[in-house]
């Protein structure tokens, strides 16, 4: 078994350590002996993306956001949005998450148009929403308590077809309105939390990769893992938080 994996702007989409989450897909596959392949895929490389089983794309500022909206419009767009219709898991934090959707309208009223994968769109808000906080996946999801770190100050929504990742526990989430984080489509996960995600979260890393290993061979049998020192982590920080 083996699955390839395709990252997606590590040139520009890096903020607050999410290209950890390469590394945690990475070594959680071998730890288990199952063969990885990792390609990065920067602003004017070429790829075709069907030829993929897991695509990760991280988080970046408004601005970045922008200029990889020429190079994602060469091509990847069509590609993405055909890798996601053919049920290719993929996952997008901050930036990336908001690009899956249809558009941003700034705080002083002006859109940029997105790729429109997804049927989500966000607004940006006067106020940004940062700080550490804690997330429980739906049961469809994995039903796992994810602790994470997020900054934006855009307000996503979803639309038709579009089910939340999870609810806020404590924090703000999708828009610190309807309790709402994250998004569910087809394979697609998007999130806000930065962190990186997955290391502090074992047990969403495995189902991102059970997705994947159940898409390409039918099964996915995962061995399970110490988790111990990636638990006392995420214990850690969600006994943090209670404490105000």
């Amino acid at each position: 078994m083996e699955l390839k994996i395709c990252h997606m702007y590590p040139d520009v989409l890096n903020l607050y350590g999410d290209g950890g989450n390469i590394i945690t897909l990475r070594r959680r596959l071998q730890w288990r002996g199952i063969g990885v392949s990792v390609d990065k895929l920067p602003i004017g490389s070429s790829a075709s993306l069907s030829a993929y089983d897991l695509i990760f794309i991280g988080g970046g500022q408004d601005f970045e956001q922008e200029v990889l909206l020429d190079d994602l419009h060469r091509g990847k767009e069509a590609e993405l949005k055909a890798a996601i219709a053919d049920g290719t898991t993929v996952l997008a934090i901050c930036g990336g998450y908001q690009m899956l959707g249809n558009y941003y309208r700034t705080h002083e009223g002006v859109q940029c148009d997105f790729i429109g994968a997804l049927d989500l769109y966000t607004v940006g808000a006067k106020d940004r929403m940062i700080g550490n906080y804690v997330f429980e996946c739906s049961p469809e999801n994995g039903g796992s308590t994810i602790v994470g770190f997020e900054n934006h100050s855009g307000k996503t929504w979803l639309g038709s077809g579009v089910q939340p990742l999870g609810k806020v526990i404590t924090g703000f989430g999708n828009n610190g309105e309807d309790g709402t984080e994250g998004a569910r489509f087809n394979n697609v996960f998007g999130t806000y939390s930065h962190g990186p995600l997955l290391p502090k979260n074992p047990a969403f890393c495995d189902l991102l990769l059970q997705t994947a290993l159940q898409r390409k061979y039918g099964t996915a049998e995962l061995a399970p893992l110490d988790d111990a020192a990636e638990l006392l982590a995420h214990d850690e920080m969600i006994a943090r938080l209670k404490k105000g």
